[in-house]
């Protein structure tokens, strides 16, 4: 499956234009490098929930961009240490853990997935520990981090903004299934928070 436009400019990296693999912090020549990877894999889904859902449904979550990542081969096919169709109990990457954290929650949230104890507890460890849960960009000796920005931010306004008018309110923000959004989510930015307390849409 050709990896949307969009999403491969999501996952240009610092050096060059390079594609960036985010759960290592690797950089590609080429997309055609990488596997297209659900970050909540589809057999996964398919046992939290979705084997229940309308087709409609099972094709948007297929497709849909907050649920897809680019990954070496090794990583996302089933290697010993590959990720394969397992949850986060069970696999967490080598870098971005906390935006892989979040993004799981985010994906499940959206299409009303259960989450077993195991994944549950491993998700809240991972995320007790977190100060930001944007994509970081490391630099190729591994050293320099820097988060995701202006793609990123465009995505939000790609995935959530229906209106095209630059902004994302609580009935786009419900109507996506990421209400309550907190200041760690990529919507925030384009959401008034009124009282300021870091939540959108309570």
């Amino acid at each position: 499956m050709p990896l949307p436009s969009i999403g491969r400019r999501r996952y240009r990296g610092l050096n060059g234009g390079l594609v960036y693999g985010p759960y290592s912090g690797s950089y590609f020549e080429s997309d055609t490098e990488t596997d297209i990877e659900h970050i909540v894999a589809t057999s996964e889904a398919h046992d939290s929930g979705l084997c229940a859902a309308p087709l409609s449904v099972k094709n948007a979550f297929a497709s849909d961009l907050l649920n897809l990542t680019l990954a070496a081969p090794a990583i996302n096919r089933c290697s010993s240490s590959g990720k394969c169709g397992k949850d986060a109990a069970e696999w967490m990457p080598e870098k971005n853990k906390c935006w892989f954290a979040n993004r799981i929650i985010e994906v499940r949230r959206k299409y009303s997935l259960t989450i077993d104890i195991a994944e549950a507890t491993r998700l809240d460890a991972e995320l007790a520990t977190c100060t930001s849960t944007e994509m970081l960009f490391f630099a190729d000796n591994g050293a320099e981090a820097k988060p995701l920005q202006n793609t990123e931010k465009q995505d939000a306004l790609t995935l959530y903004d229906d209106n095209k008018n630059g902004r994302i309110t609580c009935a786009e923000a419900r109507k996506h299934n990421i209400a309550p959004v907190k200041k760690s989510h990529i919507a925030y930015p384009f959401m008034r928070d009124t009282d300021g307390d870091g939540v959108v849409c309570e």
